[in-house]
């Protein structure tokens, strides 16, 4: 990676000798790996609406199917994002969503049944990678009184304000005294 690095810094950056260790959790790359999982299942839900409802005995269920794509492409963007904690969470929310909506084809009346069995099967096992992948960058990146930044105590000036306070009066004087100089002696024009 630090080949890559030195390929495309700008001339006068410093050249990457090598790179430290992550500061990344597994929470993180977990959450990073759900967030893309959820933008390509949203484009084939969005996509492929139909051989969807027709796996699962849901015909005429395409347009539920769209919104569903709809929400876990937004949901994969925000877990990509420095948000991820909130993308996390909503692919949690729409898990239970989607929990709730295959147990309605859960019928005995469906011929597709053993395919909705699979399928919550499946969408429980990604419910409890959501929930590990939420509650750990949850923890990770919370923000606590404790930890947040407080800078009162900051003036802004780097020589503290008493400096700047007279620097200024100074730099008033400095062009007052300058621009009266300039009234008095006409300056020589080059020939």
């Amino acid at each position: 990676m630090t080949y890559i690095s030195n390929l495309v810094r700008s001339e006068g950056d410093p050249k990457v000798l090598r790179s430290g260790p992550s500061s990344l959790t597994t929470s993180d790359h977990l959450g990073k790996v759900l967030g893309w999982f959820s933008l390509g299942l949203g484009l084939v839900e969005l996509l492929a609406p139909r051989r969807i409802t027709r796996a699962l005995g849901m015909e005429g269920q395409e347009a539920l199917v769209r919104a569903y794509g709809a929400r876990e492409i937004s949901s994969g963007v925000l877990s990509l994002s420095t948000e991820k904690h909130l993308g996390l969470w909503s692919r949690v929310g729409g898990d239970g969503v989607d929990i709730a909506t295959l147990l309605t084809a859960l019928r005995d009346d469906n011929p597709k049944k053993q395919n909705v069995a699979a399928a919550l099967a499946v969408v429980t096992d990604i419910t409890l990678l959501d929930l590990m992948a939420a509650e750990g960058t949850t923890v990770r990146h919370r923000r606590t009184p404790s930890n947040r930044q407080i800078y009162r105590h900051r003036s802004g000036f780097p020589k503290g304000l008493a400096a700047a306070r007279g620097a200024a009066k100074e730099f008033q004087n400095y062009h007052l005294e300058n621009s009266a100089d300039r009234k008095r002696s006409p300056r020589a024009i080059p020939a």
